[in-house]
């Protein structure tokens, strides 16, 4: 067992991750219940582990009520966090209940702002069951649902009261979904921490193929990772936290383009952005461009795309910058972009000129 603090005073919570925590997670959640029953939102294709939580939860005398909703990005909309708020409601939940989110990162997302905002704030537990929201979504705060505008754009910071993360129920997801999670984990290693890039380069077929100790270490890895920044820039004011935005700026753009649908997973989005901002920076004399090529070269290889046309993306430059516009990040006009001097040396550059963005896409547009 790994326990990670996210060290936010008196918003502080754990991080659990143990193989077959799932099952006993019932222990970790009974004291948290206040002997009420327990409200656990999930997904259509959660099923299975939701009857083990729920078994668990049972054998820890505390009673639960699953609201099961629809997959996919759609489901962070407004319909749905109206739909999931008035059920909560109806459900009796109080202020000082906790809710548990079982899913990946679009149920934690959503459930974590609906417990932002029900009766101005209730308790919540992310019990992430993807790879991609058990090293990055789950744990920090961030929750949102989508609009027509762009990804996330209407959300609040309420940080969960518990993260419970069983690297075992990633035996059950499907091969793409695991490597669209596996993006948010070599970032990491990309934003500050070569050496972590040098184990994925070396561990990912193993991470990707299964294996356990290999799981187990890159989810501990990232999580400690996250929770370090957190604690350090919770509401992204110092720009600390901004370094967790890699690839995010050019990945959200090409999300945009195919409507925000399964056409391009989130993490394979955050893939290509990565390789973009890399290439970027190349094409401007800050990185070099073997860094560039290097980091290309390793998403390639477990099966993530490295621009928008492996994306399957072909949209020009103007496009993708008009798609930008609406991020979240903008700042008095100006768009902040993550860009590298290098591997593990990823910063904030506030200078960069749009055009220049739209004029290196179309440069790249068929690469």
């Amino acid at each position: 067992m790994t326990i990670v603090r996210v060290d936010l005073a008196d918003r502080s919570y754990d991080v659990v991750i143990e193989s077959g925590l799932l099952g006993r997670a019932g222990e970790r959640l009974a004291p948290l219940s206040r002997r009420r029953p327990m409200a656990i939102v999930t997904d259509e294709n959660i099923r299975p582990h939701l009857a083990t939580l729920q078994a668990s939860l049972a054998a820890h005398g505390v009673a639960s009520e699953p609201i099961v909703l629809p997959p996919g990005e759609s489901t962070k909309s407004w319909a749905s966090l109206e739909s999931l708020t008035d059920r909560l409601l109806e459900l009796g939940v109080e202020r000082g209940d906790h809710v548990i989110a079982l899913g990946g990162g679009v149920i934690g997302d959503l459930v974590g702002f609906a417990c932002a905002i029900l009766k101005r704030g209730c308790g919540f537990v992310q019990v992430p069951t993807t790879l991609l929201a058990q090293v990055d979504s789950s744990v920090g705060g961030k929750t949102a649902i989508n609009a027509r505008a762009g990804k996330n754009l209407i959300g609040a910071f309420h940080q969960p009261n518990l993260v419970l993360i069983d690297p075992d129920v990633l035996d059950t997801l499907p091969a793409r979904q695991l490597r669209a999670g596996y993006a948010e984990v070599v970032k990491y290693g990309l934003i500050d921490d070569f050496a972590f890039f040098e184990w994925c380069e070396t561990n990912a077929p193993k991470l990707l193929a299964g294996d356990a100790a290999a799981r187990e270490y890159a989810i501990a890895h990232s999580v400690a990772a996250k929770a370090r920044i957190v604690a350090a820039d919770e509401r992204e004011t110092s720009g600390t936290r901004a370094l967790l935005n890699l690839g995010h700026t050019f990945g959200h753009a090409l999300e945009a383009e195919t409507g925000f649908s399964d056409r391009l997973l989130h993490g394979e989005g955050v893939a290509a952005g990565m390789a973009l901002a890399f290439a970027f920076s190349a094409a401007q004399g800050i990185a070099p461009g073997q860094d560039a090529e290097r980091v290309a070269a390793h998403l390639r290889a477990v099966g993530l795309p490295d621009s928008p046309a492996a994306a399957g993306i072909d949209a020009d430059g103007e496009t993708l910058v008009a798609h930008m516009l609406h991020d979240k990040k903008m700042d008095a006009g100006t768009l902040p972009f993550l860009l590298a001097r290098g591997i593990g040396r990823t910063y904030l550059d506030k200078t960069v000129d749009l055009a220049a963005v739209a004029t290196f896409l179309d440069a790249h547009r068929a690469t």
